[in-house]
């Protein structure tokens, strides 16, 4: 499905970014892992190696997608080791919880910049070459909660609107191109960002999707494969969300 291409996936050393990685590897794709310190570096070089255990390539590179000179730096070691990007996955996010009147500037300053400045960076490095090539595949992850909020998460949900309108925005640019952007929105998925929620507050969350059940990594993944694919060539702007009913979109 995604033979001879190559993927750049920001924040895919854990969570759903792996499980992209990892997805699109076994779709025929060479990966670019991407981790933003050096702290995620054992974690991004294992996924590097369960990419090759697949029979494809993979390069590793330590990027604050959020600073625009490694934003950039990030999308030419991809392009120097594999020749270009054909599919980028914006996934890098982080979550900071507190009531919007205690939330410390700095914690949502730092939120957006991961999220929403680190999205238009990576775009803003990789469209020209997609640009030239008349040919890409560019795909946003936002979230659920950018319909329907969540308390005392503002900074994320509205980081991933942010994201949403940025896309759609984005889409009406590309025009008559080749080149596709459109957005995934998971709903509750078991990856570390939920390690700190209350098993109560999990149970509640659970209890409100239809299908019963929180996602897991590999109910996710397949939605970023299909927009990355030949398939989903007429999707433009758009947003698959994968909640089992959280959000009817």
């Amino acid at each position: 499905m995604l033979d001879n291409c190559r993927a750049l996936i920001t924040g895919s050393s854990a969570g759903i970014g792996r499980g992209v990685a990892l997805a699109m590897a076994a779709a025929g794709a060479d990966v670019v892992i991407n981790h933003p310190t050096a702290a995620e570096a054992t974690q991004a070089a294992a996924v590097a190696d369960e990419v090759r255990a697949l029979g494809r390539q993979a390069l590793v590179v330590q990027a604050d997608v959020s600073d625009e000179a490694e934003a950039g730096a990030l999308v030419a070691a991809a392009t120097a080791a594999f020749g270009r990007v054909d599919i980028l996955v914006n996934n890098a996010g982080i979550a900071v919880a507190g009531q919007v009147h205690e939330l410390p500037v700095a914690a949502w300053d730092r939120v957006i910049a991961v999220h929403v400045r680190g999205t238009f960076l990576m775009t803003r490095a990789v469209l020209p070459q997609m640009y030239a090539r008349g040919h890409g595949r560019i795909i946003n992850t936002t979230s659920q909660l950018a319909y329907k909020g969540a308390p005392g998460f503002a900074a994320y949900t509205a980081a991933k609107g942010a994201i949403l309108s940025f896309t759609r925005s984005t889409a009406l640019e590309i025009g008559a191109r080749d080149i596709t952007i459109n957005c995934v929105a998971p709903g509750a998925t078991r990856t570390a960002m939920l390690d700190g929620v209350p098993p109560d507050v999990l149970e509640a969350i659970r209890q409100a999707i239809p299908l019963g059940r929180l996602a897991e990594v590999d109910d996710i993944a397949p939605s970023f494969v299909f927009l990355a694919s030949a398939g989903a060539r007429h999707y433009q702007g758009q947003c698959l969300s994968p909640n089992g009913g959280d959000v009817f979109l």
